[in-house]
C-alpha cells in the first residue's frame, strides 16, 4: 500500500501505511474530511497526538485523519460555576494545556502531567493517572455526530464515564468514532493548591498524606518525576519511551478472584459493589516477567529478537527498541498476557486502541 507511514504518527513508532492521509486543523476541516470520507464510503481513522493506539503492519486501507487543531479560550465570568471554564480544541496538546492550568492557578489537571497526546483523546479514553482522571473535571465534550450529520454536545453524565471507558470509546469501531471530538470544555477550580492527592506513591513523594492538598506546581513537577522515572514521558533519544503508554489496563475483577491473589497483591476498590481493581504490574512482575523483558535471551525468551521488550523501567509499558513492528510489539505483550492468565487466572486487557491488529 502507498502512503504516509503511521509509524511517522504514533509514540509506538510502528504501524504500516495510509492510503489516504489527510490533516486537518480547524474544525471546518475536521467536519469535511468526515463527510467526504462517509459520502466515499472510505474506512476512517483519527489520529492526533498518537499515543494510545497501535496500528497494524499491513497499515490502515481508508482515510487516516490527522487532527491538529489547537489553541483554547478561558471563561471566568461566571462565578457561579466555582471556577473557571476552558475550552480546548480536540487536537491542542494535553500536556501544554496542563501546564497552562497550573502556572495559572486553575487547579484540577494538574496530577495529569506529563501524559502525551491531544485533548481530544482524553474524554474517549476517560484518561487518568495518580488517582486522576479527566470525568473529575470535564463540563462537556462537543463532537461531530457521523450518523446525524450534525453538531452533537454531551455533558458528563452523558459520557457514562468509567475505567478507561466513555460512551464515546462505546461507538468507537477499529479508531472510526461515531461522534467525532471537536472541543473539550473543563470546570477547574481557583486556588495554587491542588486537588485532592489520592494516589499514595504520589502523596509520599510530596510528603503528604493521602487526600491532602498540595501547590499544584509541585504536584505537577512529582507527577513528571514519577513519570519520568518509569519511560512515562516521552524523550526522543530513550527507547523506553517509544510506547503506546501503559499497554494493559489494570484488571477489575470479583472479591473472590481477589481473595485468591497473595496477600501482598495491591487492591483497590472499584466502582461497582463486590469488585477490586488489582495491578497489572504487580501481576505481570510476579508472574516472572521483569523490567526489559524481551530485550535479550538471557531471561529465556527474547520475544521479538531484542526489536521489542516491556520497558526497562515500568513493566506496563511494551516498547520499540528500534527497528521493531507492531507484530514485535503485540508478540511480547502476548506472551506476558498468557503468562499472567497461566500463572494467576486473570486475562489482561489492551489498553491502546488496535487498528488492524489483535492481540
Amino acid at each position: 500500500m502507498s502512503g504516509t507511514p503511521l509509524a511517522d504518527l504514533t509514540t509506538a513508532r510502528v504501524g504500516g501505511r495510509a492510503r489516504e492521509l489527510i490533516e486537518a486543523s480547524t474544525e471546518q476541516e475536521i467536519i469535511a474530511a468526515v463527510r467526504a470520507a462517509d459520502a466515499e464510503g472510505r474506512p476512517l481513522l483519527i489520529i492526533s497526538g498518537g499515543s494510545n493506539v497501535l496500528v497494524g503492519d499491513d497499515g490502515f486501507d481508508g482515510t487516516v485523519l490527522h487532527i491538529t487543531s489547537s489553541g483554547f479560550t478561558v471563561d471566568d465570568d461566571d462565578a457561579s460555576c466555582g471556577g473557571v471554564m476552558v475550552t480546548v480544541q480536540a487536537g491542542h496538546d494535553w500536556d501544554d494545556l496542563v501546564k497552562y492550568t497550573v502556572m495559572h492557578a486553575f487547579s484540577g489537571l494538574e496530577a495529569l502531567s506529563g501524559i502525551p497526546g491531544s485533548t481530544g483523546a482524553t474524554p474517549v479514553q476517560n484518561v487518568g493517572a495518580y488517582g486522576s482522571d479527566v470525568a473529575q473535571t470535564i463540563a462537556t465534550v462537543r463532537t461531530y455526530d457521523r450518523e446525524t450529520g450534525s453538531i452533537r454536545s454531551f455533558t458528563n453524565f452523558e459520557l457514562g464515564f468509567g475505567y478507561r471507558d466513555s460512551l464515546l470509546k462505546r461507538s468507537t469501531v477499529e479508531g472510526s468514532p461515531r461522534y467525532v471530538v471537536l472541543t473539550v470544555q473543563f470546570q477547574l477550580g481557583l486556588g495554587r493548591m491542588s486537588a485532592p492527592v489520592r494516589y499514595a506513591e504520589l502523596a509520599r513523594t510530596l510528603g503528604i498524606e493521602v487526600g491532602a492538598r498540595a501547590y499544584a506546581t509541585d504536584v505537577r513537577r512529582a507527577v513528571l518525576t514519577l513519570r519520568a522515572g518509569k519511560g512515562m514521558v516521552l524523550d526522543a533519544p530513550d527507547p523506553d519511551t517509544w510506547s503506546t503508554g501503559s499497554f494493559f489496563t489494570n484488571p477489575i475483577v470479583s472479591e473472590d478472584v481477589a481473595a485468591g491473589l497473595p496477600g501482598d497483591a495491591p487492591r483497590y476498590p472499584a466502582a461497582g459493589g463486590g469488585r477490586v481493581k488489582l495491578s497489572a504490574a504487580w501481576l505481570i512482575e510476579h508472574a516472572g516477567f521483569s523490567k526489559g523483558f524481551g530485550l535479550s535471551d538471557d531471561d529465556g525468551h527474547a520475544a521479538a529478537g531484542g526489536r521489542a521488550s516491556l520497558s526497562t523501567k515500568h513493566t506496563l509499558a511494551v516498547t520499540n527498541r528500534g527497528g521493531a513492528s507492531t507484530s514485535d510489539l503485540l508478540s511480547v505483550a502476548r506472551l506476558v498476557r498468557d503468562g499472567v492468565d497461566q500463572r494467576f487466572g486473570i486475562r489482561l486487557e489492551a489498553e491502546p486502541l488496535l487498528v488492524n491488529c489483535s492481540l
